[in-house]
This record gives C-alpha cells, structure tokens and sequence, in this order.
C-alpha cells in the first residue's frame, strides 16, 4: 500500500498538468500528520538577521482547499523528507521567498509559465533586477489561480480575510478583514482593490499613521473623489465638509453615507437613506417619522419627501441660513407644484403659487431683491415650514389641525403681537378659494370677474359713440 502511495505521489510531481489539476486528494500519511505537529499549530516565527520574520502556521483547511491539495509536504519540500529537517539559513525573508519560487519551475516550466497571463511582464522586470515570488500572487499554502483583477484581489485577500485588527494609538481598534460578499452586492464589485487604495500594490504597501479610527475613516472617504468628483466637490462645499474643517469629525463623509465595501447607491432606495440621515441626527429623524410625511413613508408611501429631497444629497446647506430660509418655498413645489402626485391625494397643485401671489410672498421676492444687494431685512419673512413645521409637518385636516392652528397663531404673533385667536381663520392663507372653501370670497371675485370686463366694454362703446356724433354735427 505505501508503494502506491508512493507511486501517486511522484506522478502528481512529474506530471505538471495533473499537478495543475490537484484532483486526487490522498490522505494525509505519518509524515504528513508529523509536519502538521508543529506546523498546524500556532507557533513561533522564522526570524532573519535583517529582523524580518516568518510565520511558520500552515493552515490545515485552507491547503485542502487550494490547487495543490493532492500533494503531500515532500512534494514541494523534498529535502524534509523521512524525519530530516535540515537548519538552513538565508540573509532575509525576500531571499527566502525567492529560494522557495524556484521550486514552483520544478511542475511549471518557464515556457508554460510565460506563455499565460501576465507572467511574460512579470519575467521582463525580473530580468531588470525586479524580484518576482509566485507567492505573492498566488500565496503559499493555499495556492490559487491568478485572474487579472481577481488575482490582485486574492493577493489582498490573502491578509484581509484575517480577523486581525488595526490599532490607533493603542485605544481604537478598526477590522482588517474584508467580507467578499459584501464586495459582491455592491456597485464596485468588478473593480480591483487598487482602483481605490491607490498607492498600495503587490510591490508596495505604505504604512500610514492616524492619531484615531475617525481620522482613518475621514482619510479613506478622500478615496472617492477619483471617480465622484462632482459630488465630492458638491459636498466640498456642504455644511458637513464646513463642519469637518472646523475639526468636527463626527461630521458626515461619503462612507458615513454610502458604506466602504458595501457601498449602497441610495437614489433607489429612500428608506435606507433615511436611516443613514438618522444615525447622525437621531433627534430629527424620531421628529419626522410622526410628522404626516414619516408616517407615509414607513407605511411604504415614495411620493412623499425625504431628507435629501430638501437638503438635497451632497451640496447639503446650513437650514438656519437666510438663503435655505427662502428657498423653502422652492422646495416644497416640487411636490406641493406637481398636479400628478397632489391630484393622487386630492390636493391642490396651487398653494406655493397662491403664496407667492399673496402680500408673504410678494415681501419674500422683495427681500430675496434686497438679499442681492446686500441690504436684506434681519426679519424673516413667513414661508412654508414657519407655519406648517419643518420636520413634524402636521396634517391640515383631522387630528392635527388643532396643533397647526397653534403653530400659526404662534407665527402670527411674531409680526402681529396683538394677533388673537381668530386672526389667522381672517387671513385666506394661500388656498384658491371656492363654493366650499370660503364661498362669499368666491362669489365676490366672480362677481368682480364679470362686471370689470362689462364695465370696461360699456366705456368703450360710450367713447365710440360720443365720438363718432362729435364728427357727425360738425
């Protein structure tokens, strides 16, 4: 039985393409199981004179996973065959790494070799001085096929699937492991790792220093702005980026919004850019979620707004600014202004246009004129949110117009000190008026409607003929 063992063994050695294949699993024999004695446990490092070391851990289920899971541990290190485990020494781990690429010619000719993929580049620079180690492509012990991105992937991966952690200052602590199937759901995921982490490659790994894991975190969102400049520039100039200059880190950045790995496109999906908002402004987003729109908006309801639909998504303004203050009414027409989603729930489509006909609105376009010239009133006109509430908008009808009759009267008496309970009902606010809604309103301005054009007409038609006898008697 050992001779044909022994026979498997040396066929899968000679024969590069069954080697290539790795199909025949052998069990693992005496010699095996007496390397993994040492080898399959945690042990020491290799160290070299240059004080470099080598983890000498051979991971067990990842080679039985790996393209060489048919050899035994004499097929790649003949020389510690038989109980023999001769002391060898090298200057550094690169020379070490270099003596244990050699072996890989042994199964994979040089010819083979340079005729697939990149290796023909690889021996080009090699010839130039430049060190190549298969390992660091296609790793050690789990020994995987190398694939253009993918393969730089797997290099990556060959440390970033460790539960290790990276440390600050020696108080925070942030993961190094990278969940693949993260990468997989997101929208980078047919990009390589050194399309984002530019400056990092199989040749070079810079090592960085951050005084905290939110210094990292601000650090890497800057990765970004290669492909996103348009809005990295937008919230360049945002009240966040405003904010983090200022030294507040716990200001919002790409991946506070968008996650690292699992980058999440959040146009399509506005209940998960809510809660992105929420993480921040916990306050704010308990507020909205009873105001009519939040409640919608749970109950699975697109049409009403979010935060971003105000705030807007990068270019995010200060919302105690004058100029946000009078853009409100703006804002609120994109959807109060649209007649498809407003006649979906029996709304009128007129209101902000109603507003901005009415003396309100008219005294927001003259301060908005000022504004421009640099001579605008410290006192801010009524808009939309004053009266109606920003984050807790209150229904205009049922349970909650108590509460929005209060909030009016309350905005009423900031101009109006001597305003009573009944000022506001005096005021037609900015609805059109009808038979059902204010009906004395309507019928004098219908009334007003059809006299002016007769009144006018019968002007004419008296001009018309008092002049037509003047030159009929001369």
């Amino acid at each position: 039985m050992k001779a044909w063992y022994m026979l498997g063994v040396a066929i899968i050695i000679l024969c590069p393409a069954y080697h290539a294949r790795a199909a025949l699993a052998l069990p693992p024999s005496g010699g095996e199981k007496r390397c993994l004695g040492c080898h399959g446990a945690q042990m020491s490092a290799l160290k070299f004179p240059d004080g470099d070391t080598l983890n000498m851990y051979v991971d067990p289920e990842a080679f039985n996973r790996s393209a060489h899971r048919g050899l035994g541990c004499g097929g790649c290190h003949p020389e510690f065959a038989k109980g023999r485990h001769p002391e060898r020494f090298f200057r550094s781990k690169l020379q070490y790494r270099l003596k244990e690429s050699v072996r890989c010619l042994a199964c994979h000719p040089r010819g083979a070799i340079v005729a697939r993929g990149p290796h023909a580049e690889l021996f080009r620079r090699q010839k130039s001085g430049e060190p190549v180690v298969c390992t660091d492509c296609h790793s050690a012990h789990s020994i995987s096929a190398f694939d253009g991105g993918r393969g730089e992937r797997s290099y990556c991966l060959g440390c970033h699937l460790r539960d290790e952690m990276m440390t600050f200052g020696g108080r925070q602590a942030i993961s190094i492991r990278v969940d693949v199937a993260e990468i997989g759901r997101s929208p980078h995921k047919d990009l390589a790792c050194s399309d984002c982490h530019f400056g990092f490659s199989m040749e070079d790994h810079p090592r960085r220093m951050f005084g905290s894991k939110r210094e990292y975190l601000i650090s890497s969102a800057r990765i970004c702005r290669r492909c996103h400049f348009d809005k990295y520039a937008s919230w360049a100039e945002s009240v966040h980026y405003s904010r983090l200059d200022e030294g507040r880190l716990d200001s919002a950045t790409c991946i506070d919004c968008h996650g690292g790995h699992a980058a999440y496109a959040l146009g399509a999906n506005r209940l998960l850019a809510v809660s992105r908002c929420a993480a921040c402004h916990a306050g704010v987003y308990r507020v909205y979620a009873g105001s009519v729109h939040g409640r919608a908006l749970l109950a699975g309801n697109g049409d009403v707004p979010i935060c971003t639909d105000c705030h807007s998504s990068h270019q995010i303004r200060s919302a105690s600014s004058n100029g946000f203050h009078d853009a409100v009414p703006e804002i609120c027409a994109k959807c109060h202004g649209n007649s498809a989603v407003m006649g979906r729930y029996g709304l009128s489509a007129s209101v902000v246009k109603t507003y901005l006909a009415d003396f309100h609105g008219l005294t927001l376009s003259l301060y908005r004129k000022e504004a421009g010239a640099g001579s605008r009133p410290d006192r801010p006109m009524a808009v939309c949110t004053d009266c109606h509430g920003a984050h807790d908008i209150a229904s205009v009808s049922g349970a909650d117009i108590r509460t929005l009759k209060l909030r009016l009267l309350g905005r009423c008496r900031k101009c109006h000190p001597n305003a009573t309970v009944n000022f506001p009902g005096a005021w037609l606010s900015h609805y059109e008026p009808s038979l059902k809604a204010a009906p004395a309103v309507f019928l004098v301005g219908l009334f007003y409607k059809i006299i002016t054009p007769l009144m006018i007409l019968g002007l004419l038609v008296q001009i018309v003929l008092h002049v037509w006898r003047y030159l009929a008697n001369r």
